[in-house]
């Protein structure tokens, strides 16, 4: 390509810089637009849970749900806490402190069936030992947000047992071990208790601007190689060799 000149320079790219420059720009403007969907991901499901926020609270019945079918809504729960269940999910960080998710099934009123209910946050302390919590006894009452498993609690490996302690939480593995029909979804407690636990849930849309900043990173990145590209692709036009 020798048609393009500016004074006494000849826009005469070579091969390999072509192909590199091409694939680099290629990847970053890629990169781009998967941060800029992310960011487009998070809005959408934050206009769906304000949407959820303003509509009626649900019960939770006592019998088994789709999972689907009060993801991010806001539920009340009915029934009694089954203290000796508790589990605690572990790794769980609150302003820089490590802890953990204290989750204890609640056996829902009128039927054999529970959901899992996550009280809060602790801190783990000393991890030779798990913290004493105890649970509410009686009726309970409990409102919160409906949170399906497979979005917010991940398997990340098989996992053997350690007493309460979990690394993850798995509906199906939880209702074999605890021998409880467990409703598919974990309820992120809101409602007001004595329990020493903090409730502040991060809501699943933060981070918006941050992937609109990384967009524009890569993006930049695209534009700065095309410029240099071009700008290092112009020689003198009396050079024989690139």
């Amino acid at each position: 390509m020798t048609g393009i000149r500016i004074g006494g320079r000849a826009f005469r790219p070579g091969l390999a810089s072509s192909i590199a420059a091409a694939a680099f720009i290629a990847l970053t403007i890629s990169l781009g637009n998967w941060q800029t969907r992310r960011a487009e991901e998070k809005f959408e499901l934050g206009r769906r849970l304000d949407e959820a926020a303003r509509s009626p609270v649900l019960s939770v019945p006592s019998v088994r749900l789709d999972a689907s079918a009060l993801e991010r809504r806001r539920v009340s729960a009915r029934g009694y806490f089954v203290a000796q269940a508790t589990l605690f999910l572990d790794n769980k960080m609150l302003k820089g402190v490590a802890g953990y998710h204290v989750l204890t099934p609640l056996k829902l009123e009128g039927g054999g069936l529970y959901v899992i209910i996550d009280r809060g946050w602790i801190a783990a302390g000393d991890r030779s030992r798990l913290p004493a919590i105890s649970a509410p006894e009686g009726l309970q009452t409990i409102e919160g947000t409906a949170v399906v498993p497979s979005t917010r609690f991940v398997e990340l490996a098989p996992e053997i047992a350690d007493g309460p302690r979990r690394q993850n939480l798995v509906i199906a593995r939880e209702e074999k071990h605890l021998g409880l029909k467990l409703q598919p979804f974990v309820v992120e407690q809101a409602s007001d208790a004595s329990d020493g636990l903090t409730r502040q849930w991060e809501r699943p849309d933060a981070g918006i601007d941050r992937h609109r900043s990384y967009a524009l990173q890569w993006y930049s990145f695209a534009a700065l190689a095309a410029v240099l590209y071009v700008a290092l692709s112009f020689k003198r036009a009396d050079s024989g060799r690139d």
